[in-house]
């Protein structure tokens, strides 16, 4: 009874999917000039912002329906792994609070790598 993994599947997809979309409508709204900066600063070419609102709004919609989630994710990974490296430099400091101040990126880069391991689960678009 308590072996449920495409339940499981879903509210991990859900949860992605949704936290991770907070932070690409905030993007939306206020825009992308601080992305733009880390990455100049970086020696990489503005330009390559814009990949952020594929990462952040597309991904998460695709990972939260479940329509072609292991591809979305990949993409969400690849966004967080270099948001962690544009923003910490994967440099082991904590945060006031005590824990490692890149936590949050990195937890979702976690779940990310965990939906393109497990799949979708029964309860997506194009379930298998």
């Amino acid at each position: 009874m308590l072996h449920q993994p495409d339940i499981a599947k879903l509210l991990l997809r859900i949860s992605l999917g949704v936290l991770i979309l907070f932070h690409g409508v905030h993007k939306l709204i206020y825009g992308i000039s601080g992305v733009e900066a880390m990455l100049s600063a970086n020696g990489l070419a503005p330009f390559f912002a814009y990949g952020v609102y594929m990462g952040e709004l597309i991904a998460p919609i695709f990972i939260i329906l479940g329509l072609y989630a292991r591809v979305a994710a990949g993409v969400l990974a690849f966004n967080m792994f270099v948001a962690i490296y544009l923003a910490y430099g994967f440099v082991m400091s904590t945060s006031k609070y005590g824990g490692l101040s890149w936590e949050t990126p990195l937890l979702f880069f976690i779940m990310s790598v965990l939906v393109v391991l497990l799949g979708s689960g029964k309860y997506a678009v194009n379930s298998k």
